[in-house]
């Protein structure tokens, strides 16, 4: 007998899907008279399925390459541009902190929802970490941030969030490595005073090291005030 939890996942999933298909599938498709819809798809799943990593149009024309399939590069850029217009992803570009200037290449992609990725795919423990960070990165779009990822020299930050003259650093981990400085050495090397925050999964993080504040996910987003 399926228990009430189950059917209500069940049946959400098959809310989602429906969403994903005549969004997705039928009216981008439609509207911008796709003629190749499974080649599309399959271009919207290697977007689902990357996430929170940094990739470019060129990186999914390779990507097809490998799988003995043809697309331009002003393709797959149109592509991006209609599933953003459909509010299905948003991109997030880099910024540079020494030079202070937006960069124009290898942007990350957040989904509006995380659903779509979870009744397309399933669950995956393997994906925690990139779903965390869907989620940040929409609740500091939903209180106004501007968001970026940052570029210190070498280093990288999952999330700079400016708005008006504030500005917040965030990143973000499933849970925090044992014995290791490897989510807090970054953010130690920005010598600003501006906020910095590690934001991870496990229910006892809280804590301070040199001025980064380490915090518990829930608790991060049902903050009223950073």
């Amino acid at each position: 007998m399926i228990g009430i939890s189950q059917f209500d996942t069940h049946t959400a999933y098959q809310i989602v899907d429906g969403i994903y298909a005549s969004v997705i599938t039928r009216d981008i498709s439609k509207r911008h008279r796709i003629r190749n819809k499974e080649l599309f798809d399959r271009v919207v799943r290697y977007i689902i399925e990357n996430v929170g990593m940094t990739f470019s149009a060129n990186t999914i024309v390779k990507y097809l390459k490998n799988e003995k399939r043809t697309l331009s590069v002003e393709t797959i850029y149109n592509y991006l541009k209609w599933l953003g217009e459909a509010f299905i992803i948003y991109p997030c570009k880099r910024y540079d902190l020494q030079g202070k200037e937006i960069l124009k290449t290898q942007e990350k992609y957040y989904l509006s929802d995380i659903s779509l990725r979870y009744s397309q795919m399933g669950y995956d423990s393997k994906m925690l970490s990139a779903m965390l960070e869907n989620v940040v990165y929409l609740e500091l779009k939903r209180r106004g941030y501007e968001v970026f990822i940052g570029k210190n020299q070498t280093k990288a930050i999952d999330f700079v969030g400016v708005r008006r003259e504030e500005r917040i650093y965030v990143q973000v981990c499933d849970r925090l490595p044992d014995n290791s400085d490897r989510e807090t050495a970054n953010l130690m090397e920005l010598r600003d005073h501006y906020h910095k925050y590690v934001v991870c999964r496990d229910p006892l993080a809280s804590g301070n090291d040199n001025g980064i504040e380490i915090v518990n996910i829930v608790d991060f987003l049902l903050r009223d005030k950073w």
